[in-house]
């Protein structure tokens, strides 16, 4: 038996599809037996898989999919009292986190195996050696990390990144769709999906480009568009999240899937780069806005053309470039979601200041403009911005023990404040900024924001806007908690 666990990523709102467990699945049906448990979906996932592999007895596995933040957070203390529990029950972890610090997970004694990037055939070729594969055997399982024969760690090769338009189809009925569905600002039914794996590009801040080397592989038009009619038919569902790092690589597939969903009337929403959009014709944004995309959250990143090129953003990203998505998007009625990544080495202050000027400038061009703001938080490996971050004496935890503490538990969800480039001072401004904004352009993703809740918000917060006063908005965080006021980055996608 098979238990595919996703630890808890969220607990604050509905919980979202675990497609990489989905993926994994697909590979298995037929093959294996298994089963899905989500930690989102579980009042206590330690019961529910001490159940599950006291009924299946010594020849489970249980591999867990794992992120940094609330997912490691339940995934630690988990695994190692199961594995108290059940010395020879096997353990696999496959996700970004231990793709990235596998030499760190598998320092416990509770880890036994680590999946390294997109690794469902990984998985499986693991599979048919257990429970006692030997050295040689490991050593040529490509996306494989694991212990030496004197218990050290060590890691092959990332495997090459499977073709997801050739893999099998997830299926659906190994979970409970309908716990899933919820409303959003997109509509009364969402669910999310999950078409390609990786990006083309190369920023140098994102945790993407070590996992799949600028490889960029989809599902065809016609796969997904088969898929969101099953969402619309079988769970009635009227709006779609697309999950993938970047959904719009290439235009003419997402025109055709934008013509082929036309008739079912939803909304949708995904990610984007802003340089690829700027190239597509009228005919692929009449097609995306006539079948009901209403926003792209695109990185803008930064105010600072000398920073965009310092975070590798292909040399073909500029501030110009974000103003002009902006009109353009302005014109079709499509809202453009831009990210910003504040505070970047090696002068954060300026760094800071430049971007809170520019986001102004990008609300006078398109009002409408959802801003999120994020501090910088290092990459392992990626490039000038990581080897000046550890120049100042960042480095990254060395023991999963550290990892789940709660400052890096804030550093893995971007509210860091021990970055030793970034100083508690500028940490408050960046944080008055956003509550200014917020307040002065309330977010349109937060649906429970009624008419005259927003007019208070705004008129409360315009002098300070206009006037660029933005220390101490007392005011304004007594009327965010008494309005309930929820901040784009935790209200949207």
């Amino acid at each position: 038996m098979i238990i595919l666990y996703h630890p808890q990523s969220n607990s604050s709102r509905k919980p979202l599809l675990p497609f990489s467990l989905l993926a994994v699945g697909a590979v298995l049906e037929g093959q294996h037996e298994y089963c899905i448990v989500d930690g989102n979906l579980e009042l206590d996932p330690l019961t529910r898989l001490d159940h599950l592999i006291k009924e299946h007895g010594a020849q489970t596995i249980l591999a867990v999919t794992v992120m940094p933040g609330p997912q490691l957070n339940q995934a630690v203390p988990i695994c190692r009292e199961l594995k108290q529990r059940y010395p020879n029950l096997i353990i696999v972890w496959g996700g970004y986190f231990p793709t990235q610090h596998w030499d760190v997970c598998l320092k416990v004694d509770y880890v036994d195996y680590v999946i390294r990037g997109h690794g469902e055939l990984v998985f499986v070729e693991l599979l048919a050696t257990l429970p006692q594969p030997s050295q040689s055997q490991l050593s040529r399982m490509m996306g494989l990390a694991y212990k030496d024969a004197p218990g050290q760690p060590v890691s092959n090769p990332l495997a090459p990144i499977p073709q997801p338009a050739q893999l099998p189809a997830f299926n659906f009925d190994r979970l409970p769709m309908t716990r899933y569905v919820r409303a959003t600002f997109l509509g009364s039914r969402t669910l999310g999906y999950h078409s390609s794996y990786g990006c083309p590009f190369f920023c140098n801040f994102c945790a993407v480009v070590n996992l799949v080397n600028g490889r960029w592989l989809p599902q065809t038009a016609s796969q997904v568009a088969e898929n969101v009619e099953l969402y619309h038919q079988r769970w009635q569902v009227n709006a779609v999240e697309f999950y993938d790092n970047n959904f719009f690589v290439h235009e003419k597939r997402v025109a055709e899937f934008a013509e082929r969903i036309m008739p079912l009337k939803m909304a949708w929403w995904g990610e984007g780069r802003i340089d690829t959009m700027l190239k597509y014709s009228d005919t692929t944004w009449r097609l995306m806005r006539d079948s009901g995309l209403r926003m792209v959250f695109m990185g803008a990143e930064s105010g600072s053309n000398e920073t965009l090129k310092r975070m590798d953003k292909g040399g073909k990203m500029s501030t110009e470039k974000t103003l002009e998505i902006a009109r353009l998007m302005k014109s079709w009625d499509i809202v453009p979601e831009f990210s910003f990544v504040m505070g970047n080495p090696p002068d954060p202050e300026a760094d800071a200041q430049i971007t809170m000027e520019f986001v102004r400038q990008v609300k006078q061009v398109n009002p409408a403009s959802e801003i999120i703001l994020y501090l910088y938080t290092p990459v392992p490996l990626a490039g000038d911005l990581y080897d000046e971050a550890q120049a100042e004496g960042f480095a990254f935890p060395q023991t999963l023990d550290e990892w789940v503490s709660q400052a890096w538990q804030d550093f893995s969800q971007r509210r860091s404040r021990t970055m030793p480039w970034v100083k508690q001072p500028l940490q408050a401004k960046i944080i008055d900024f956003q509550r200014v904004l917020n307040a002065y352009y309330p977010t349109s993703t937060d649906t429970k924001l009624a008419g005259l809740s927003r007019r208070i918000l705004r008129l409360a917060s315009a002098w300070r806007y206009h006037a660029r006063v933005y220390r101490f908005p007392l005011e304004l965080r007594v009327l965010h908690k008494l309005i309930a006021y929820q901040r784009p980055e935790t209200s949207g996608f």
